[in-house]
């Protein structure tokens, strides 16, 4: 039902649409490009769609304690391998930023991720959320990336008009 309220205005309190940063799960779902750096302490992805930035620390700090640290659009995330496969998990999550199917996230949303690549260019990426404030149970779903070019371009956004306006002009 919030869904279907939230199309009906046209998604006008969506971060996307007023140039804010949105949440993880719809930057998973953005069609626009990201680009993931590691080096031995973090993993930094880099998202086109309104220049988002995020970091994975996979130094082997664990997660904050609840209240320690201010929530943030992208939630502070701490990441581990298992073999092959990089495990992150994510807290601290902006309250009020919304899943993709319109629930808004609240302070106890809980995001664990899994990336995988099953092969030279395809990325799985795994995500299960909890929200026992918004939702009941676990929320799940795969997606799959294939590899591109290796440029982020930078995104300019006009929030009085709700419109993206892209810069696809490339470095000198």
């Amino acid at each position: 039902e919030l869904k279907k309220e939230r199309m009906a205005l046209n998604d006008k309190d969506n971060p996307d649409a007023n140039c804010l940063p949105m949440g993880l799960t719809q930057f998973h779902t953005h069609g626009q490009p990201r680009k993931i750096v590691q080096n031995s302490s973090v993993i930094a992805i880099m998202y086109e769609a309104n220049y988002g930035l995020r970091y994975i620390y996979i130094d082997g700090r664990t997660l904050p304690p609840q209240g320690s640290v201010q929530p943030f659009w992208y939630g502070y995330s701490v990441g581990r391998w298992e073999g092959d496969t990089l495990v992150v998990d994510t807290a601290k999550l902006q309250p009020g930023t919304l899943f993709n199917n319109g629930v808004e996230y609240t302070e106890n949303v809980r995001l664990v991720e899994r990336f995988r690549l099953a092969d030279a260019n395809t990325l799985i990426v795994t995500q299960q959320f909890e929200d026992p404030s918004s939702f009941e149970g676990t929320a799940a779903r795969i997606m799959s990336f294939r590899r591109g070019d290796d440029h982020v371009y930078p995104y300019d956004c006009d929030p009085t008009y709700g419109l993206a306006i892209e810069s696809r002009e490339g470095p000198d």
